[in-house]
């Protein structure tokens, strides 16, 4: 008997079997994941289509397609079958990013029609906590940062975002958006930073959260201030909050050649898991 398969866009009443796909794991879609329980799959809301890929009537596999492109438990066919939807619909993403098996395929497939891309990160290790450090004091004076501190914390995001993305966030809309999310983050109390005499020494994010794993995001520290431990420290701290407050695995993701913050994040105590790859545009 022929396996009958196909890929269509998700609709609302879909939602309990994507979050089952989303399930499988919980560390790696944390993003996606994140995104669904807050805004289920209405594409107005969630901020794109979600397409799922079904093999004899069962949903086994996702792809994201707002901001981003993210393959969700992709396997070689339903990946396949992304690609071919995405070179249809045309890119409307500023990235593809995701576990690095099925994001290799997937671009792959697509640079053809897509590329060149601005930026290939092939390999982005997977890290992750389940307990507070045991080897780095955490650092005190990292704590939330509050509502009125916008104005503080905007410029250290920006500089961030810039130094790792290569361009921006302030482009395009002349930072509507970016600024929306940092207020987001901030608003739900996921914002943290170290803030000495009114300049953020450290900081970094929450930015995706679900009950089962976080993801922090937007490390970054004061140039002035590098080569001091504020990294460690300030993780370590962040890492703290993470686990007590928010869900019982913490992770992140780094490019494979930032070898001194793989190093400092193994000292805080993280292990890699996986990878991810990302796709720049």
């Amino acid at each position: 008997m022929l396996t009958q398969t196909t890929t269509r866009v998700l609709e609302p009443s879909d939602l309990d079997a994507a979050l089952e796909v989303l399930g499988r794991a919980p560390v790696e879609n944390a993003f996606v994941a994140s995104r669904v329980q807050v805004a289920g799959l209405d594409p107005w809301r969630l901020g794109g289509e979600m397409w799922g890929w079904y093999t004899d009537g069962e949903l086994r596999s996702l792809c994201y397609a707002g901001a981003n492109l993210v393959p969700v438990c992709a396997e070689p066919d339903a990946v396949r079958a992304f690609a071919e939807r995405a070179r249809r619909t045309g890119r409307r993403c500023s990235s593809i990013v995701g576990p690095a098996e099925a994001t290799r395929l997937l671009w792959q497939l697509l640079e053809p029609s897509w590329g060149p891309a601005r930026d290939v990160r092939s390999r982005q290790p997977l890290m992750v906590m389940e307990q507070p450090s045991t080897t780095v004091t955490a650092d005190p004076r990292v704590r939330r940062v509050r509502r009125d501190e916008m104005d503080l914390i905007m410029p250290a995001c920006v500089a961030m975002f810039t130094e790792e993305v290569g361009i921006s966030p302030m482009a395009g809309d002349g930072g509507l958006l970016y600024q929306a999310r940092v207020a987001e983050l901030v608003g739900t109390g996921r914002s943290f930073a170290r803030i000495d005499d009114g300049k953020v020494v450290f900081k970094a994010e929450i930015g995706a959260a679900t009950s089962r794993a976080c993801q922090i995001q937007g490390v970054w520290v004061d140039p002035a201030h590098r080569g001091r431990g504020h990294s460690e420290a300030g993780m370590a701290a962040v890492v703290a909050y993470a686990l007590r407050d928010v869900a019982p695995v913490v992770s992140l993701y780094v490019n494979d050649f930032n070898t001194a913050a793989r190093a400092a994040y193994r000292r805080v105590g993280f292990r890699e898991t996986g990878a991810f790859m990302s796709v720049l545009f």
